[in-house]
Parts: C-alpha cells; structure tokens; sequence
C-alpha cells in the first residue's frame, strides 16, 4: 500500500461561492445533488451549507 508523504489537500471556498450554490439549490425544480455534481462539491457539503444558510451564519451579498 502507498504511503503518503505530502498532506491531503483540502478546497477552500469563499463565501460568495457557498451563497451562490445555496441559491441555486433553492431554485425550484433544481435538486441538491444536480447542483453538487455541476459544481463538483460533495452533496453533503452542499447541504451543510444550506444549513447554515438557514441559521443565518451564511449572509447572501
């Protein structure tokens, strides 16, 4: 088995971004996992954000 030397790498995302895929899995007609999969981003992650989204911890510009 391979061992990794280098750390895994993991994606920052702005905040702009996190708003604009929240909105547009909110359109209607439009599900979760079609948004995620356009945008290449885990479902899981998309729903986290929608989430807090709705808390208010996410503020659209």
């Amino acid at each position: 088995m391979p061992r990794y030397t280098q750390p895994r790498r993991t994606w920052q995302y702005t905040k702009e971004f996190k708003v604009k895929a929240v909105e547009l899995s909110q359109l209607e007609d439009v599900k979760v996992q079609d948004v995620a999969k356009t945008l290449d981003i885990h479902p899981f992650m998309l729903s986290r954000w929608r989430k807090e989204y709705r808390e208010g911890k996410m503020i659209p510009m």
